[in-house]
């Protein structure tokens, strides 16, 4: 568990689970390969475990690492709720790393049972709001909409949007979705929201020229300085995350891996900062 003093609350350490699942995605597969790539940019050498406010990620204890969820003969979707409840029955806070976006779906179904009044802040070039997607209700275009329909959450704020399309708006005024599309508005005061918050993060919310590496290039994005002025806005207790769609197949230099590496140190250390949800 935490060291002392590194997490305030009943909650625990933040926990890593890799989810190596890209069967719903919709153009290039690649991304079941990227959740140790993850863990390994990390803790490469390259840089150290300090984050940008002030915390040692690579303490001791400050997070754990429950391995990979495994799927042989059963359903992919049941065996990742499956996982992240065990964790949450623990009171450990489960940092999911995928996988393509589809994955979302079923870890907050683990965590709609846990936390009420959940706010999820979704960084996405994408809504993720159809209703289906090629046929496919569980693609990873449409986690979102199953979230919402199941009441899941109370809040979805999402940041960075710019592929918005008259089907995806339409659901986004159905469910109350908080739209922040690029370039319009930034989102810095409404990321500063009340407990718990659970935090999805796509790599693709980034221009392709800070993160190459993912299957749906959509320029125009946010710098990585922007992505981390949003996450260390965050004001509210972060139960839970997930950071998907980075596909090492599409990457130049293993430049995606260190951002997401990046992202994953900095999601950690603001987990760390405080955890005062009941």
């Amino acid at each position: 568990m935490a060291s002392s003093g590194s997490a305030k609350g009943p909650w625990g350490a933040p926990t890593l689970l890799g989810v190596p699942l890209d069967e719903n995605s919709s153009y290039k597969r690649g991304a079941a390969a990227a959740p140790q790539l993850i863990r390994d940019a990390l803790r490469c050498d390259s840089t150290n475990m300090w984050t940008e406010l002030g915390v040692d990620v690579g303490a001791e204890g400050a997070y754990e690492d429950a391995g990979e969820v495994e799927w042989k003969d059963c359903d992919a979707f049941a065996a990742i709720e499956q996982a992240v409840e065990a964790l949450l029955d623990k009171r450990q806070r489960p940092v999911c790393l995928g996988g393509d976006h589809s994955i979302t779906y079923p870890i907050v179904r683990a965590f709609g049972r846990h936390f009420k009044d959940l706010t999820l802040i979704h960084f996405d070039a994408h809504p993720d709001l159809y209703n289906e997607f090629q046929g496919n209700r569980h693609s990873h275009a449409s986690p979102f909409a199953r979230i919402m329909e199941e009441k899941l959450a109370k809040r979805l704020i999402q940041v960075g949007i710019r592929t918005m399309n008259p089907q995806q708006k339409k659901q986004a005024e159905r469910f109350k979705v908080e739209v922040f599309e690029i370039g319009r508005k930034r989102a810095l005061e409404e990321v500063k929201t009340w407990c718990p918050v659970y935090v999805s993060f796509d790599m693709d919310v980034l221009d392709p020229a800070f993160a190459p590496g993912v299957s749906h290039r959509e320029p125009g994005g946010m710098s990585v300085r922007e992505v981390l002025e949003h996450l260390h806005s965050i004001t509210a207790t972060i139960v839970g995350a997930d950071i998907v769609e980075y596909n090492p197949s599409r990457d130049i230099s293993e430049l995606t891996s260190a951002v997401a590496g990046k992202i994953l140190k900095e999601l950690l250390g603001k987990m760390l900062m405080a955890c005062n949800c009941p």
